[in-house]
């Protein structure tokens, strides 16, 4: 039997770990949990997931494996380090030099999982540059649950076509604020039905000004598990949110507001008066447009069998088996010492 351990740090985590839990638990094999900081809600944890509390635990479990779906994770803890993603590439650039966020190398792990074509490619040419780290593609671990039988849509289809709004919690990139009197005003003159979703980190005040304009067509959704309402959703209105992607895989359209990307498989508006005619158009699913999404599909997420986790796990233990060398990870010192100081553990 195999130890794995999750490392997370944020909400999202779930909804991305939880189909490759599955699949572990398939296999036979045991999986732990490990939280840093204070951003994971832990009412969100299941009865039968378990937790490590401490770095000293981790070293008596000894994982074979550490997936993180964030940024970072500790070198000093064992197993081989595997990034699985909080998201698909998007557009969020550095400033400094430009480099797309997704690409940003930080020396932390031996095994990138990637999604699509779109990230695979660049990755590999990092493999070849740095020499320190392998890369498989095996899909998004998160998309499986939209493409299984196991997450049927649990809510009940409704006459008119549901409008799910979705935005980010960057102050910067937000339009929540922006529409919040569009979209009542729109909850209430036309025949759709609306649902409102935010980020987990959204500002409260944000939040709660939507709260504040629920009625019988407007709710807002508040749960670890979108992917119902995902499914149930006939089309979503979005700014940058990080959901676009993961609703565009569905092979539904998105409207979007004043996102500076401006990609061709969206439609894309900067005016809130063009909302209506546009959510109009994007119901209709014109021809030209589904096919820029089929492309864009391929390109970024061509699995829809609901087996990522199965191909994350055979592409772990291929690279447990494997004895080819590769060069050291950087050390990182710096960043290490601040994860010890931010897990209280100086022991070497």
């Amino acid at each position: 039997m195999k130890n794995y351990l999750f490392y997370i740090s944020e909400n999202y985590s779930f909804k991305i770990l939880r189909p490759l839990q599955d699949e572990i638990n398939k296999r036979g094999d045991q999986v732990k949990w490990f939280v840093e900081g204070d951003n994971v809600n832990q009412s969100y944890f299941k009865n039968n997931e378990e937790q490590i509390a401490t770095v000293e635990e981790i070293k008596y479990y000894d994982p074979c494996a550490v997936f993180a779906p964030g940024n970072f994770v500790p070198s000093f803890i064992p197993g081989i380090k595997v990034h699985v993603f909080h998201g698909f590439v998007g557009g969020k650039r550095r400033k400094k030099d430009n480099t797309i966020y997704h690409f940003i190398m930080r020396g932390c792990f031996d095994l990138y999982c990637t999604h699509g074509l779109s990230s695979t490619k660049k990755f590999q040419e990092l493999a070849e540059k740095h020499q320190y780290f392998d890369v498989v593609e095996t899909g998004f671990c998160q998309m499986d649950p939209y493409f299984n039988s196991q997450n049927k849509s649990i809510i009940k289809k409704k006459e008119k076509p549901t409008i799910l709004f979705s935005s980010t919690f960057s102050p910067r990139m937000t339009q929540a604020p922006a529409l919040l009197k569009t979209i009542e005003y729109l909850s209430k003159n036309t025949p759709w039905h609306w649902q409102v979703t935010f980020h987990p980190k959204m500002a409260s005040n944000i939040v709660n000004s939507y709260k504040a304009i629920q009625h019988k067509n407007l709710t807002l959704i508040e749960t670890d598990n979108l992917i119902p309402y995902m499914k149930n959703a006939d089309l979503m209105l979005a700014d940058y949110s990080s959901m676009i992607t993961d609703f565009i895989l569905l092979n539904k359209p998105v409207v979007t507001f004043k996102n500076p990307d401006n990609l061709s498989h969206l439609i894309n508006i900067n005016n809130t008066d063009e909302i209506e005619k546009s959510i109009t158009l994007g119901l209709t699913k014109p021809e030209t447009l589904m096919i820029k999404i089929k492309t864009f599909n391929q390109l970024t997420h061509p699995y829809r069998d609901g087996k990522s986790s199965f191909r994350v796990l055979n592409a772990v233990e291929k690279k447990l088996e494997s004895s080819r060398q590769l060069k050291k990870k950087p050390l990182n010192l710096l960043r290490n010492l601040k994860l010890r100081t931010k897990l209280s553990y100086w022991s070497i």
